[in-house]
């Protein structure tokens, strides 16, 4: 597949164009990637539409709040979800809160990269393992790293 020619094709299309491509594309071995944000609820509301029942993961990274959850279980009730939680390993976070304590990502940047490594990076590897496509919710004007994301 050309990802820069695909990318022109959906240049000034539409979300739910795309996504509806992506689902018809990838079929099975496709997923939603959700935080709960207000961009990737909209993503599955789009998706559901396309596909009832579309497969939705979520890292339990063990510092979400309260609102997640909730925002989480209103999503799973109201769409018909089976929303698949995928969480860090106990043998990664176990020694990094017993050694360091359970703030060490305010540290440093380093500290943070590790946290999140941990929490973050291996289970997304996990849950990504198998799929050869993946849907978020992200705005290019969320940060510096995000100005020139492609849609594909």
């Amino acid at each position: 597949m050309d990802i820069e020619k695909q990318n022109e094709v959906f240049r000034n299309r539409p979300p739910q164009d795309i996504i509806e491509w992506a689902l018809g594309t990838f079929q099975a071995n496709i997923a939603i990637a959700s935080s709960f944000s207000m961009e990737d609820v909209a993503v599955i509301d789009m998706a559901s539409r396309v596909q009832p029942g579309v497969r939705v993961f979520a890292i339990g990274t063990g510092r979400l709040n309260e609102e997640t959850y909730e925002c989480a279980e209103a999503v799973r009730r109201r769409y018909n979800l089976d929303i698949e939680w995928v969480f860090p390993r106990p043998e990664g976070v176990e020694p990094l809160e017993r050694i360091k304590g359970v703030y060490s990502f305010r540290e440093s940047i380093t500290a943070r990269h590790e946290c999140c490594g941990i929490r973050k990076v291996e289970p997304l590897s996990r849950a990504l393992c198998g799929l050869q496509a993946w849907i978020t919710g992200m705005r290019r004007e969320q940060g510096v790293t995000r100005v020139a994301v492609e849609m594909l």
